[in-house]
């Protein structure tokens, strides 16, 4: 009888290191994707490193649990991987879009749930959620689907809040940074329109750790292992 249940623990202990190898591999995939849609916003590619850091710390001054917020750090990155099924014609057009460009450029949303897919593992589960959700507006005029208020998962609302602080301070090919005080007022100015006001209130609170945050990755960003690590 022991021979058997010590057979058993094993056999879980094997499965369970196979999920979780088939799981880091999944992952690592959809990092790339995700870094390959980036590096065509960012040269760099460290946008989407910048976001997932930035979630976290910003879900952590919320009051998170640790754990989520860590899920949130790398699920975050892959907020805008539906970008890579976006023509360059559009993804960097200066300039306002057309009716139709805007329609093309909106559908990455939904294009990034569904290469994330209906998974059953947690981190995609959330990462698609964020996918789709983060250019949902607080006042229920963003996309895809016009959620508004607490409808909004606050995973969504968090990275709405960071992304847009990002992008704006670093240079894009169709424009220069903002300034990080110019950047944080436009993020005021829409408080409680696009963004949650809590949650820009959060981030204002904090910014001066955001910013710091952000110098320090971009003195030394993670390693494609570090950012692919499920611990």
């Amino acid at each position: 009888m022991e021979r058997i249940v010590l057979d058993l623990g094993r056999m879980y202990q094997e499965r369970n290191e196979a999920l979780r190898e088939v799981t880091r591999a999944h992952h690592e995939v959809l990092l790339r994707l995700a870094l390959a849609a980036d590096f065509r916003d960012d040269d760099t590619g460290v946008h989407m490193v910048r976001i997932g850091y930035l979630a976290e710390r910003l879900a952590l001054a919320l009051g998170r649990p640790p754990a989520l917020a860590a899920m949130l750090r790398r699920a975050a990155p892959m907020h805008d991987v539906g970008k890579i099924g976006v023509a360059d014609a559009v993804l960097k057009k200066p300039g306002g879009y057309t009716p139709q460009e805007r329609e093309q450029m909106n559908r990455h949303a939904e294009m990034g749930a569904d290469i994330l897919g209906r998974s059953r593992v947690p981190l995609f589960r959330l990462a698609a959620e964020v996918a789709l959700t983060h250019h949902e507006r607080w006042d229920g005029g963003g996309y895809p689907r016009g959620l508004a208020g607490e409808a909004i998962p606050l995973s969504g609302r968090i990275v709405a809040v960071v992304d847009f602080f990002d992008a704006l301070t670093m240079d894009r090919c169709y424009r220069k940074a903002f300034a990080d005080d110019v950047a944080l007022a436009m993020l005021v100015e829409q408080r409680g329109m696009a963004f949650d006001p809590e949650v820009v209130d959060c981030f204002v609170a904090n910014v001066a750790a955001m910013i710091e945050l952000r110098e320090q990755i971009n003195r030394k960003p993670p390693t494609f292992e570090e950012l692919a690590a499920l611990e």
